[in-house]
């Protein structure tokens, strides 16, 4: 099936988006997540254009041909939903459905609260949402890994962790991506680097051959700032989304996730008081399956998208 490819200019940047599916079908938008790209819904892009969707794919802002402002600010959620906004506009789409995973399904949650109308159908892989927090997430995170290593905290400061990462950015994509999640947890000093204590990569995980792996590297190639960049706006997301505490979520929502995703560990608290703030919510989780959900577990995600949109937002 042939992919088009096009450049859009909008919100102060250039936004690369793939797509395919018939150019009057409904416009379905899938939103990657750290460290991917637009491949990674490689085996969902297909099967959804032959059901008459029309799919759309961006190369989200920091990463492949899409802009990377360096500036931290550039990235808070409310700014990286007006990306996708203004390309929906761009494109005339009055109503969407969002299937997003990772960083994807963050946007894409704030993305349905601000677009409780056009949003008709929402898809999120392995992040859940429990509503606006009562502080910023960073300000807990620092107080519970004060004397510890914490990922996140160890991505606030701009230049450390681009240093470690765009290192050799093939190794760092193989451990991201190739490992369990553990690497996050592990017990080490607060002044640690990411891969402290990490054994060599042992080539690719099973789900990603040679060729594909190439993409996530093109797609990388500038370095990890813009995407690290994502993590750096969890003050400036909580101060700009004020207006949008208390609100639910409207339109249906699916939410999957594997059984031994990490975030999913993390988050336990929140998926359990997920239906309060997302009334329509179905849940399914995925077994002997990681975080990398849509690329481990290909036909069973096809299956669950299939019936949720043919029950909800029929091409």
């Amino acid at each position: 099936m042939a992919v088009d490819h096009q450049v859009l200019a909008v919100n102060g940047i250039n936004l690369s988006i793939y797509s395919a599916g018939p150019a009057d079908g409904r416009p379905l938008w899938l939103l990657h997540g750290f460290p991917e790209c637009w491949y990674s819904w490689r085996h969902q892009i297909e099967p959804l254009a032959r059901h008459g969707y029309r799919v759309l794919v961006p190369e989200m802002r920091g990463y492949g041909q899409s802009s990377a402002p360096s500036e931290p600010e550039a990235y808070d959620l409310i700014t990286l939903c007006g990306d996708i906004q203004a390309a929906m506009d761009a494109l005339g789409h009055t109503e969407a459905g969002v299937i997003s995973h990772d960083w994807g399904a963050g946007l894409a949650w704030y993305l349905t609260l601000l677009e409780p109308q056009r949003v008709k159908a929402l898809v999120t892989m392995s992040v859940p949402f429990g509503g606006r927090p009562k502080r910023p997430a960073i300000d807990i995170m620092r107080e519970a890994n004060a004397d510890r290593f914490n990922y996140i905290v160890y991505f606030q400061d701009v230049g450390v962790a681009e240093a470690e990462l765009d290192a050799d950015i093939t190794r760092s994509l193989q451990l991201l991506l190739g490992g369990t999640g553990e690497m996050f947890l592990q017990d080490k000093p607060a002044d640690a680097r990411l891969f402290d204590g990490m054994p060599e990569p042992q080539g690719l995980p099973s789900w990603c051959t040679e060729k594909e792996f190439s993409v996530y590297r093109r797609t990388l190639s500038r370095g990890f700032r813009g995407p690290l960049n994502w993590y750096r706006n969890f003050g400036r997301t909580w101060q700009r989304t004020e207006a949008l505490a208390g609100q639910s979520i409207v339109p249906p929502t699916l939410f999957l996730l594997g059984d031994n995703d990490l975030v999913g560990k993390l988050e336990s608290h929140t998926i359990k008081r997920m239906n309060q703030v997302v009334p329509r919510l179905e849940h399914h989780v995925l077994e002997n399956c990681g975080h990398w959900i849509q690329n481990e577990r290909p036909n069973e995600v096809n299956a669950l998208l299939d019936d949720f949109l043919g029950r909800h937002y029929k091409a």
